[in-house]
Formats: C-alpha cells, structure tokens, sequence
C-alpha cells in the first residue's frame, strides 16, 4: 500500500503527525517532513530520533517538496500560504490530511481495532497494544502518546509500532469528525463528554463508528454512552464499575477495587472468570480504561483472564498522571489533562489522598480557553479546596493568526470570586517561579497541559528547582 511511496509531511513533529510518520517509513515509504518547532529549535531530541530514523527533515520553507511525486500530509487547518502547502500546490502534489492518511492504512489491516472516546483514548489504545504484544499476537499500533511499554534506548518516542500481526490498534479523533473514515471490526468508546464539537455532533459520529463494528464495545458507565447501547446491543460488550446500577448485565465487571497513589488495585470479573490486576496507574477512570482494553483483546481473540493477566506488566504512558518524581518532600506529576474531564478525572485521583495540590495549568490554545471557560471554572471550583492553589499562565502559543482576546486571568478571575486559590501569569516561567516559592514539604505539584512538549521539560525543571 505504501511501498515506495514518497510523502512529506507537514508539521512531522505533532503527536498524531510522528507515529504516522514512523508507521509509513516501517511499510516501505521515503518519507520526509518539515515542522515550525524545528525552525523555532524546540524539541531537539524529537527530531534528532526521526533523522535517526532515516527521515529527512527540511526548514518549513518549501525546500522539502521537490517533485509531484511527493505525496503532502498536513492538517486541513493549514492556509494556503504556508511555504510547504504552496509548493506542493505548485509542484502539482497530492494533499491528504494525517487521518486520511492513517484511515488508508488501518482500513487495509486484517484485524482493526478503533478506540474512541473523549477521554483515556491514548491509554486504552496502549493497554490494549501492550494486551496483544503479550499474547504474541505482535500488533500494529498508532498511537498520541508514548508508550512506555515499548520504549527503548533506540526508540524514545514509540507512539507507534508496526508488528506482523493481523491487528491494527489505533486512538481515533472525533474532534475533526475524521473518525468517520474509519472501518473498525472492534470499536471502543470510553465515554462521551463535551470537547471540540456540539454534544449534538458527537452522539452522531459515535453511533455512526459503532454501527459499522461486529463487535462494539461501551461503557455503561458514561450516560452518553450507554444511550447509544439500544442501537448495537445485539453484537455489543459493555463494562462498567457499578454492576449494581445496571438491569442489563455487563460483560465485564471491576470489583475490590483499591486505590493507591500511583497504582490501583482491582479484579476483573466476568461470567466466567475473576482475576486480580495490579495496575500502575492511578485512579478509577483507569480501571474503566482497562476493562475496555480487556474487552477488546477479547474481541480479537484472547481470554479475558489472559487479557487482565497482562495488564500487570502494563507502566502506562508518558504525560498520562506520570511521577516525575520527588525532592525535599515535594512531588511533581505531569499530566495530559486539559479538558474539563480529564482534569476532573486527574484532581479526584488526587484529592483521595492527604497532601496540598499546586496546580500549574496552561490552556492548549485561545480557542480551547473560550470553549471550555465556563467549564473549566466549574471542574477547578469543584475539585479544588482548602488550601490547594491554581497556577495559570496564558494559553500556549506558537505563531498564527487567532483571536487571543480570552485570557487566563478571565477565568482565574472568576475562580477566586468562587474562593479558590488562583492567580494568572503572564508567562509559564512566572508561574513556575511561583510555584517554587510557595511549595512547601508534603505538596504535590501537578503540571497539566496539552500541545505542548516542552511542558515536560517545565515538570523537570520544576523539580530540580525545588
């Protein structure tokens, strides 16, 4: 399918835009690409491992796209006037988005299994990647995070991995609504919550993605979700936290289960089996991630006791609830958390232990900050107390036209009115100076944010300043 192919990519650094990258070098293609954060030098190591990788990488100046033969993969947001995107114009190229281009190879895969959702989609696909790889099922894997099951001195950056077996995992997007190029033969969805399209919009891409699946997979535990059960349940399995709540039975079940501050403790129990897992990562929103993963190697062939079984072995992946570590009594945690879900589902795991919370959130764009403001307020005044105090600087920006007239200090505003403890800063080095000087031993700082991956090196920093 991609054997000697050329494509480009723009923006080749992006968490969806390195695995894509990585996948279609593995099948044969030449590939090549370019990325502003490369011009702007942000992020060395990344592009040093794709070079490594054996893929070229140009200025984002058009210099890349030399012949009509290179196919372009940018994102459909990308103006006309960007260097590459008029070069290719010019040269005749053809231009596919990342998830067209992902769809073309997932759609020809023997096994396809889609993981879908609002939240946890990054998590449940690396559980269920690491299931498989397990059973020795050897399955190809596209993932938006690391996977630290599969990283390794030569693959620091393993979002993606291509095997030889008949399955293709992969975290689907419903925020473009590209998830409805997409044929799964197993479709998960965690859960549906407002995000980047109308709560309207949302319930029809999923029903549409879990119509077209023989073995769809949901969780009751979500209202949206389970509405959408009625429709599928003759071929779905369901899994839930509370059986008790539910007349129709689910297929799987979590029970004992024990929470600790980097791991949990459950049994999974179906109608046939009961087997304990200790997993390493916290919170009860990972339990319900892997139920889904168990029940979606089961869909492709593996025993649930087996799937569970793995699971043990299971580390999690980067920036998902990640321990960055300790220092003078002070822990720091760095986490993917920027929609109200994911931060609410993060701040509970949290606040189920003793301990002060320093809050450091930087919004993953001005537009995110308008849409969620309302939300975001809500989640940070209902899940912060006490003493616990927010960190917010500006939303992260790299260049561009967008509206910027929404700020941070508009929601901290609005949050202190409602009695938490929260301040804007102009600058996340603002904040982080902040940080330092009000942590005290017993604190636990937790770095939360998107698109952005220098905020990893910000955790680091924040550690060894403390």
């Amino acid at each position: 399918m991609t054997q000697n192919k050329k494509y480009f990519l723009c923006g080749i650094g992006g968490s969806g835009m390195l695995p894509l990258a990585m996948l279609l070098k593995a099948r044969g293609a030449d590939v090549t690409g370019s990325d502003r954060a490369l011009d702007q030098g942000r992020t060395s190591e990344k592009f040093d491992f794709l070079r490594d990788y054996g893929i070229e990488l140009f200025p984002q100046d058009g210099s890349g796209l030399m012949s009509r033969e290179q196919t372009i993969i940018a994102s459909a947001a990308i103006e006309d006037t960007v260097p590459d995107i008029a070069a290719a114009l010019k040269n005749g190229s053809t231009r596919v988005t990342r998830a067209e281009a992902l769809a073309d190879l997932f759609n020809g895969a023997d096994t396809r299994i889609g993981v879908a959702g609002t939240s946890g989609k990054s998590t449940t696909t690396a559980m269920i990647a690491w299931i498989l790889h397990a059973g020795g099922h050897a399955p190809t894997v596209m993932n938006g995070a690391v996977m630290k099951n599969f990283v390794t001195a030569d693959n620091p950056f393993a979002s993606a991995r291509a095997g030889d077996g008949p399955a293709f995992v992969s975290e689907l997007d419903e925020s473009d609504g590209s998830i409805a190029l997409f044929t799964p033969d197993i479709a998960v969805l965690n859960n549906i919550s407002l995000d980047h399209k109308s709560m309207d919009e949302l319930r029809a891409l999923f029903s549409d993605f879990l119509a077209k699946a023989r073995t769809p997979i949901l969780n009751l535990d979500n209202d949206e979700t389970r509405e959408l059960l009625p429709s599928v349940r003759d071929t779905a399995l369901t899994y839930t936290l509370e059986p008790d709540r539910w007349a129709v039975g689910a297929a799987l079940t979590a029970e004992a289960i024990t929470p600790a501050a980097f791991g949990i403790h459950f049994e999974a129990v179906s109608k046939t089996a009961r087997t304990p897992v200790d997993l390493k990562m916290p919170g009860r929103h990972n339990v319900s991630n892997a139920l889904a993963a168990i029940l979606a190697a089961h869909a492709a062939g593996m025993s649930i006791e087996a799937a569970a079984t793995a699971l043990n072995d299971f580390t999690g992946v980067k920036r998902r609830f990640e321990f960055v570590g300790t220092s003078n009594g002070k822990t720091v945690i760095d986490d993917f958390g920027h929609n109200p879900d994911k931060i609410a589902a993060t701040l509970r795991t949290l606040k189920a232990f003793d301990g002060r919370l320093l809050v450091m959130f930087q919004p993953h764009g001005y537009g995110p900050l308008r849409k969620f403001g309302t939300e975001l307020i809500t989640t940070f005044v209902e899940n912060l107390s006490g003493d616990d105090r927010l960190f917010m600087p500006e939303p992260v920006y790299f260049g561009g036209t967008v509206d910027r007239s929404s700020n941070s200090a508009d929601l901290v505003f609005e949050i202190k009115r409602q009695g938490i403890n929260a301040d804007a800063f102009e600058t996340r080095i603002a904040a982080g100076d902040a940080i330092v000087s009000a942590a005290s031993p017993g604190d636990r700082i937790i770095v939360m944010g998107a698109r952005d991956d220098t905020l990893s090196e910000f955790a680091a920093d924040l550690l060894e300043r403390l």
